[in-house]
């Protein structure tokens, strides 16, 4: 017995809170039953419901704060040869101090003078010795013993080694080498520092999920017409993100997890927590609306909307955990972060949500709906068409149009990404007016176009009989190649069985003759193994640039085939349908080809750079692609799921395709419309973040889901279900014995609760107390 309302509840009635059980095969076709329980059960406890998840918030936080500092981003790839190179390095240069942090000095001399002449060489010394005092410096490289001046006399860069990785320098040994630098540029010279050590922008800060929020307050006012009900979205995403980023920020040191792990979870939480929370409180006014008691209405809504949400959760979680299969650390720990966030979203909207619509009683309708409901009549619309309803009216009337327009314009958007340059940041992709920028340029002019881009060879002489002279037999070889511009000696570990030498290729770390030499040299590791006995590998910045390029190039095929696979699989279940799946695997190919060409055309033409605030265009980061793949597939499949159930709903119910398009429009497409620009307007916020990868992932994110949402899930969708009629919900008959049925549209509930149709108007329950 209902305990506010005096209603018998259905069978088997308990009244679950907060967790979610493991749910086994033979319930699968029970999923929108249990999560009816499951609303009224956290409707009911919302008292309880809203204490645990604040508990755990303040938990997780409490550790996150004692927590040591997040590591700072690193590249591994575990099987290249130049993974293999950095860890024997590790292995046999043990007191190489191979993380500390670095600073290169570069020093010009004075147009007409040199600094080979006895003046400029003073001012070296000077500047070389102001180096050295500063706080945690562990040596610094005198340009004049290390013969790094170029031939000219003009240049030289003095190297500043650290005792302690870039995270842990303290602002006093930062600030000494500014002053260092500072003093030194006087009577005509040039002194630029380029380098992990050189203080960075100050970051942001909040400042992008601030103002992604506060577009998704204006969006939910607008959409519900209540201020209360435009905070509860708000109110469950901060929770949710909260929670999964402070979880990141505990286990961070631990795990290795970046704080720009962190960032792109909060970037995606964020905007799907909004979402699912503002799907589920719509379906509850539509339940209000139609005569439901509030917490049957909660009830419903979470069985429903909620089902949609678990879904389309699950693809998202799907899509971001897929990343784990590429084989790249960073890529798999910023997949599986944000595939948390994403889980603790779903949760909290199936519980929180209306545990807080308890909370809100009739305040989370709006005014016009309350007044209806004081009256004793149904709330309802004023009577003109809605904007959805005749969007879709369009759609039906010109599918071909429509279809052949949108699917050209995305075509048309997508041109740029055939000319998709990848690539990792360097100091070349800087601002022009940096320090870092100018010294690599300063460099570049005077030793050339390859010295900002050096391989590193790793010479293992254990199987060599004499290590020395091969060691400098390899050297000569590789000196002879016609794209080394230059070799340096090799330099031996303590052991003597290891070591290193610098090559210098003619070309830069991008163009395509250093990649081509890079396998020249991976090739000829054969022939000096046969001749000296030494094996040799070859590393460095560019090289591992080029590794990571063809790691991410070999996974993608596999990647997209398991998630659209998976995904695929899931979305038959949801729609029993194979056309629909289809259809929405192939509109996503589409969505995200447009969002990397539009990508392409800002980040590396530099198309509206300023109004991007992108300061040096330059190649997309390399692991762009496939993590934009992913996260947009989960998203796009999240407004299939949304949009498509409302039509599933209705189809099932026995209205005709053309009405179920529709119906799909008329109760969805205002709800989803709007979700849509809350998700854009979350991740635009991220792109005023002075980290180049959230700012590009903020705006590669923002245009997908606005190209996916406006026009693949508006217009192309609809066209191809009209064009298809009845046969687009068609599944083989075989096929349809063997999937479970999992009942999104709420069929069975809806059986089960003894009704197929919602009462004109049923018993209202007293408002909840303490509202």
């Amino acid at each position: 017995m209902d305990e506010y309302t005096g209603q018998n509840l259905p069978a088997n009635s308990v009244c679950p809170v907060f967790v979610l059980p493991v749910i086994s095969t033979e319930a699968w076709s029970q999923v929108a039953t249990f999560l009816y329980r499951l609303g009224r059960g956290a409707f009911r406890r919302r008292g309880l419901v809203a204490l645990l998840w604040v508990a755990i918030l303040v938990g997780i936080g409490g550790a996150a704060s004692v927590a040591p500092a997040a590591p700072e981003d690193s590249f591994t790839m575990p099987g290249t040869e130049s993974q293999k190179a950095f860890d024997l390095l590790e292995q046999r240069f043990p007191d190489g101090n191979a993380e500390g942090a670095t600073a290169r000095v570069v020093i010009k001399a004075p147009e007409g003078e040199k600094l080979t002449d006895a003046a400029g060489k003073a001012h070296v010394e000077d500047l070389v010795a102001a180096l050295g005092k500063g706080p945690q410096v562990d040596k610094v490289a005198d340009p004049f013993k290390d013969n790094t001046v170029s031939k000219d006399g003009s240049t030289a860069y003095a190297s500043v080694s650290y005792k302690v990785n870039a995270q842990e320098l303290t602002d006093k040994a930062r600030e000494s080498l500014t002053e260092a630098t500072d003093d030194a540029r006087t009577d005509g010279y040039t002194i630029e520092t380029g380098g992990d050590a050189v203080q960075a922008e100050p970051e942001m800060g909040g400042t992008a999920e601030l103002i992604g929020m506060g577009v998704a307050l204006v969006v939910l006012v607008l959409t519900f017409g209540s201020l209360v009900a435009a905070g509860m979205p708000l109110l469950s995403a901060i929770i949710g993100v909260g929670i999964g980023t402070s979880l990141i920020g505990a286990l961070g040191a631990a795990l290795g997890l970046s704080a720009t792990t962190g960032t792109l979870a909060s970037m995606i939480g964020l905007a799907v927590a909004i979402d699912y929370a503002l799907f589920i409180i719509a379906r509850y006014r539509a339940e209000v609306a139609e005569g439901r008691s509030y917490e049957e209405a909660a009830g419903r809504a979470v069985g429903t909307a909620g089902s949609a949400v678990v879904f389309a959760g699950l693809t998202v979680i799907v899509a971001l955990s897929g990343l784990a299969i590429v084989n790249i650390p960073i890529l798999t720990k910023m997949g599986l972060a944000a595939a948390a966030t994403v889980a603790f979203a779903v949760m909290i909207a199936l519980t929180l949500t209306p545990a807080l619509l308890a909370f809100a009683g009739k305040k989370a309708l709006s005014r016009k709906d309350r007044k209806a409901l004081k009256a004793g009549v149904e709330p309802k619309g004023s009577g003109k068409e809605k904007l959805g309803t005749r969007w879709a009216h369009f759609v039906l009337r010109r599918p071909v149009t429509v279809l052949i327009t949108a699917v050209i314009g995305l075509g048309v958007v997508a041109i740029p990404a055939t000319s998709l340059e990848l690539g990792l940041p360097d100091e070349g992709s800087s601002a022009p007016n940096s320090t870092q920028r100018k010294a690599y340029d300063m460099l570049s002019e005077s030793f050339g176009a390859g010295f900002n881009g050096p391989l590193m060879v790793v010479v293992d002489t254990n199987g060599a009989k004499d290590p020395e002279a091969a060691a400098d037999e390899i050297g000569k070889k590789i000196a002879d190649q016609k794209d080394v511009a230059a070799v340096t000696p090799a330099y031996f570990n303590t052991a003597g069985d290891t070591a290193t030498m610098t090559v210098v290729p003619k070309t830069g770390p991008s163009d395509p003759k250093t990649e081509a030499l890079v396998h020249d040299l991976r090739d000829l590791s054969g022939d000096f193994k046969a001749e000296t006995g030494a094996t040799v590998l070859v590393s460095g910045m560019t090289a591992m640039t080029i590794d990571f390029s063809q790691t991410l190039n070999d996974a993608l095929l596999p990647y997209l085939g398991i998630i659209v696979g998976l995904a695929f699989v899931l979305l038959m279940l949801v729609f029993r349908s194979v056309l629909v799946p289809l259809k929405a695997a192939l509109g996503f190919l589409l969505s995200v080809m447009a969002a990397l060409g539009a990508l392409v055309a800002v980040f590396q033409w530099g198309w509206l750079a300023d109004v991007f605030g992108v300061e040096q265009p330059g190649p997309i980061m390399s692991m762009m692609p496939i993590f934009m793949i992913g996260v947009v597939f989960g998203l796009a499949m999240d407004y299939e799921v949304f949009l498509v159930t409302r039509m599933r709903e209705a189809y099932v119910h026995g209205s005709s395709p053309a009405e179920a398009i529709t119906k799909g429009f008329t109760l969805g497409g205002r709800v989803v419309s709007a979700a849509a620009v809350i998700m854009i307007s979350v991740f635009s916020g991220f792109i005023l973040e002075t980290n180049d990868m959230v700012k590009m992932m903020g705006f590669g994110l923002a245009i997908a889901v606005l190209f996916d949402a406006f026009v693949v899930r508006m217009a192309i969708v609809p066209a191809v279900l009209a064009l298809l009629g009845h046969k687009a919900w068609w599944l083989p008959k075989w096929l349809d014995r063997l999937l479970p049925n999992v009942d999104v549209e709420g069929e069975k509930l809806h059986k089960e609760l003894g009704d197929t149709e919602a009462p004109a108007q049923e018993k209202r329950e007293p408002e909840p107390a303490g509202v």
